[in-house]
């Protein structure tokens, strides 16, 4: 088992599979990113129904961690709900005056149902699936997140992951309820890109808005515990005053090292 384990990270897994990269144009690309704002106004024009569907279907490429895709959007198309959140933004221009209004749920209660389904699939799968991969989703995921009753389990992986850590590297985390939205999080803020991103291809703009009561945004939507908001991302074509000013960023060498 001890060499499955180190399998996982550290050994090419054998796999009858190959997938060719797709040629690019990275001038296009760097021309969505570039063009990329954070838009305050739109004016009343629609977002065909088939570019909201395209653009959250590619926020579901984006890479998350272990594949158990920690993630769930709230397209708010019903009007009340619409209105609701709205106020829930604090009723900013962003919100008040987009087209559309997405939510983006990060989730820390999916990871068991999810791993099953992993497994499901390589049963189901004609690609051979490597052992360390299915062991991976039988076992490991559940000593990775699963926390216990109260996060009980975390105190004791803590211990056992500093003991173990004095003598070789390995995972940290996740060790508590804390570490899991982190995990979430991240995962969630990755599909947020991808969305964002999406719709400036596409020829609209988006706004991500952390300025809200997410209290109110979880019984909007009718949320659980263990899921929480990342952010409410609203869209739209940009309005002429839609952008508040020019990009601002500090000098690029406060940011990228290279050691």
């Amino acid at each position: 088992m001890a060499r499955e384990k180190e399998d996982i990270f550290s050994k090419v897994p054998e796999m009858d599979y190959t997938e060719a990269a797709a040629k690019t144009d990275f001038d296009a690309f760097k021309a969505v990113v570039e063009s990329r704002r954070s838009v305050r106004v739109y004016t009343d024009d629609k977002i065909p129904e088939q570019v909201m569907q395209d653009c959250l279907d590619l926020a579901l490429l984006a890479p998350n961690s272990s594949n158990l895709q920690a993630w769930e959007f709230f397209w708010v198309k019903e009007s009340k709900k619409k209105q609701a959140l709205v106020e829930a933004c604090l009723s900013q221009p962003a919100a008040r005056t987009a087209a559309e209004l997405v939510v983006a749920v990060a989730k820390t209660n999916t990871w068991k149902d999810h791993s099953k389904e992993m497994l499901e699939y390589f049963d189901k799968s004609s690609t051979k699936t490597p052992k360390s991969a299915i062991h991976y989703y039988k076992k490991i995921t559940k000593l990775a997140y699963n926390q216990g009753p109260f996060g009980i389990y975390g105190i004791f992986k803590r211990i056992l992951l500093f003991v173990i850590g004095l003598k070789k590297a390995i995972p940290r985390e996740p060790t508590s309820e804390s570490d899991m939205k982190i995990w979430a999080h991240k995962t969630t803020a990755l599909a947020c890109e991808n969305f964002m991103l999406a719709m400036r291809a596409a020829g609209y703009d988006t706004c991500p808005m952390e300025g809200m009561d997410s209290k109110r945004v979880k019984k909007i939507l009718g949320l659980k515990q263990k899921e929480y908001i990342t952010m409410v991302i609203s869209a739209g074509k940009r309005a002429p005053n839609g952008i508040y000013g020019p990009r601002i960023r500090f000098g690029r060498n406060r940011f990228i090292k290279t050691v």
